[in-house]
């Protein structure tokens, strides 16, 4: 399983931005794809996942700001990342937990200037 997150950017506080991950794998399910970042100095932690049809999990942080959203027929998860603050500047990583072992991308870079 391969998983390429993209969108990243240098945007100004209050922003927005859409962060995409593309799955190259013969399985795909959106259920169980989440977004974690981290950043500089600070331990990596989960943002947003996709527990099933009806349940989402958004870390404290982010809640009301951020909504994660997936398209199982284009193998597609997304994040998009509203009013963003300085404290979302992160290396955002995509994530697929299906079981073990668990998935990660490559990481794509948002920076949010004050």
């Amino acid at each position: 399983v391969q998983l390429q997150a993209s969108g990243g950017d240098l945007v100004q506080a209050g922003g927005s931005l859409r962060l995409s991950c593309a799955a190259s794998s013969r399985f795909f399910s959106t259920y169980g794809m989440g977004w974690y970042r981290q950043a500089l100095g600070k331990q990596r932690e989960l943002v947003a996942r996709i527990i099933n049809v009806r349940t989402t999990h958004y870390a404290d942080s982010v809640k009301g700001r951020f909504t994660i959203s997936g398209d199982n027929a284009k193998k597609m998860v997304y994040l998009q990342m509203n009013s963003l603050e300085s404290e979302d500047t992160a290396v955002y990583y995509c994530n697929a937990n299906w079981g073990t072992p668990e998935f990660w991308g490559q990481g794509t870079q948002v920076t949010v200037s004050s």
